[in-house]
């Protein structure tokens, strides 16, 4: 089983409907996936219309006082597997302060898991103890970044906790690669944006993806409707950037 983290301490970058997209492609080409939203935000839980109310959630599994085991807060919805996110774990670093092993509990969570191939986590815009415990638990790390001139700030400060994190909790954790999103070859800027961010990948000991994500109107429409892109409109350009970019995904030698 192969734990994949999509993060970006830099909000509106395309995180959510990465992690979404990728899930239910590996899912849609026979891949057990699931879905694990760790963003309190709880985007990726709204576009697979996944209960929170009344509903096992991740709260659960990693900070009620009677944890349950990830296959307890499992939902299958026809999106595919997921388990949602709560706006509790927004209490994360007040809960998890002081505990010596709070930094394992995503990890003990995970190695009690069966039966899938993937694990993709959605998490939230900012470096946190949820972020934390998820690194130290994952196999690999997929940074989205916007063809735009915010879409760089923040990659620093990501990549010296990886480094942490890989130093002292998990020595395997790999920067996959960087994933440019909202790309358009046409225009000036999009192009130096790429340039840079290839000069940034190899200050991170990591690469860019040839494969880009071109922006279209259909990602919005999909999230406003709680679809994901490739159940709203399979043809559209970015499912097909998105299946291209799974597929290139897949011959990684070391994922």
């Amino acid at each position: 089983m192969k734990t994949i983290i999509v993060a970006n301490q830099k909000g509106g970058i395309g995180k959510t409907t990465t992690a979404t997209a990728v899930a239910s492609i590996l899912n849609a080409k026979g891949y057990k996936t699931l879905l694990i939203d760790a963003d309190q935000q709880g985007n990726s839980s709204d576009t697979y219309r996944a209960a929170i109310e009344g509903s096992a959630t991740l709260f659960d599994v990693l900070l009620d006082e009677e944890r349950i085991s990830l296959e307890e807060a499992i939902q299958h919805t026809e999106s595919g597997d997921i388990v949602a996110s709560d706006p509790l774990l927004r209490k994360a670093d007040e809960i998890l302060n002081g505990d010596p092993e709070g930094l394992y509990r995503f990890q003990d969570a995970l190695d009690q898991l069966k039966g899938y191939d993937f694990v993709i986590v959605d998490t939230a815009p900012s470096l946190n103890s949820i972020l934390y415990n998820c690194l130290v638990a994952a196999d690999n790390v997929l940074i989205p970044v916007t063809a735009d001139r915010y879409g760089l700030q923040g990659l620093s400060q990501l990549n010296d906790t990886i480094n942490a994190i890989k130093r002292r909790q998990n020595r395997n954790l790999k920067i996959i690669g960087l994933l440019l999103i909202k790309y358009n070859k046409r225009t000036l800027l999009s192009r130096e944006v790429k340039g840079s961010l290839e000069e940034i990948a190899k200050s991170m000991n990591t690469k860019v993806f040839e494969t880009t994500i071109r922006e279209s109107t259909k990602a919005r429409e999909a999230q406003a409707v709680r679809e994901t892109l490739i159940h709203y409109d399979v043809k559209s350009t970015t499912a097909q950037d998105y299946s291209r970019f799974v597929d290139e995904l897949l011959k990684e030698e070391e994922l």
